[in-house]
């Protein structure tokens, strides 16, 4: 059905109050994400679309067991915000602002990793799980409930891979748009493993981008995987030492660029495409020339 957000889960919003975390307070609301609180500190007793507000993320825990968050926070408060959801016991956390100093995430990460907790993000679109939710400001319009699982590198392009799937006939079990930034609260380990794991996800989706070791990074952990992996690169064609996209999209001599991101994953067993359009006549190649489960059982 999905992964990491789930039926189970009770999301609050932090920093509710504000212009982004109201707008998309309504828009997560509408679309039927359990959204049970919002934290605003020195806005507790109010309410937003008529969700309650909090002053600390502590007293949603109690009255709510809220065990999700999703985190609108200007970026110099967003390190403060993240621990203050770890603290209380949060297990999801959804890190939605960019600009957030290195050193800050750095230390997000360490406590969310020693606390057993996913941190996606920052610098992320969030996730949605069709049919169930949404974390973060994607338009759940450009998503279909299926069992397709995506991850993403950039926001834009997951969406127009959503719609290029969702054209062919098929949908997502799960997105999740892993954050742009060089460091990441989760390693992208955890998202394959969540995906390899999921009983309603068949095939799963990389979107990937040059600069950074993220691709690399999943080619280790997908040649071990027991569900196919498609992938595909963006910036093939991006002018040499020329600064662009994304924080995380650097390149440092030869590693970080599309041949050998391309190679790594084609090494462990990953379908690499050469376009976009191309991954919907992946996936139909995957379900017409066997079925998936005799492509997991060949992995092992």
């Amino acid at each position: 059905m999905s992964i990491l957000l789930t039926n189970d889960t009770r999301a609050i919003i932090q920093g509710i109050t504000g212009r982004i975390g109201s707008i998309q307070a309504m828009w997560m609301k509408k679309y039927g994400t359990n959204i049970v609180a919002g934290v605003t500190p020195g806005n507790g007793g109010t309410e937003v679309e008529r969700i309650p507000v909090y002053d600390d993320v502590f007293e949603t825990v109690e009255k709510h067991q809220a065990n999700a968050s999703v985190i609108f926070v200007p970026a110099p408060f967003a390190k403060d915000a993240v621990l203050e959801a770890i603290d209380a016991g949060i297990k999801l956390i959804v890190c939605v602002p960019e600009h957030i100093p290195v050193n800050d995430t750095l230390i997000m990460r360490s406590k969310a990793q020693e606390k057993g907790v996913i941190l996606i993000g920052p610098n992320t679109p969030g996730i949605i799980s069709p049919g169930i939710g949404k974390l973060g400001i994607m338009p759940a319009n450009m998503f279909n409930k299926g069992r397709i699982g995506l991850l993403s590198r950039s926001g834009t392009l997951s969406y127009e891979v959503a719609g290029y799937i969702n054209a062919a006939g098929y949908g997502q079990s799960t997105m999740i748009g892993i954050g742009g930034d060089p460091i990441r609260g989760a390693d992208i380990s955890v998202y394959l493993q969540q995906f390899d794991e999921d009983p309603d996800t068949d095939i799963v989706v990389l979107v990937g981008e040059i600069g950074g070791s993220v691709e690399e990074d999943a080619a280790n952990y997908a040649k071990n995987m027991k569900k196919p992996v498609i992938a595909f690169i963006a910036g093939k064609n991006a002018p040499e030492g020329k600064k662009m996209g994304h924080a995380g999209a650097i390149i440092d001599g030869k590693q970080g660029t599309v041949e050998s991101k391309v190679k790594a994953l084609k090494e462990a067993g990953v379908i690499v495409a050469d376009r976009i359009a191309e991954i919907p006549e992946l996936i139909n190649k995957l379900y017409e020339n066997q079925n998936i489960s005799e492509i997991a059982s060949a992995k092992e």
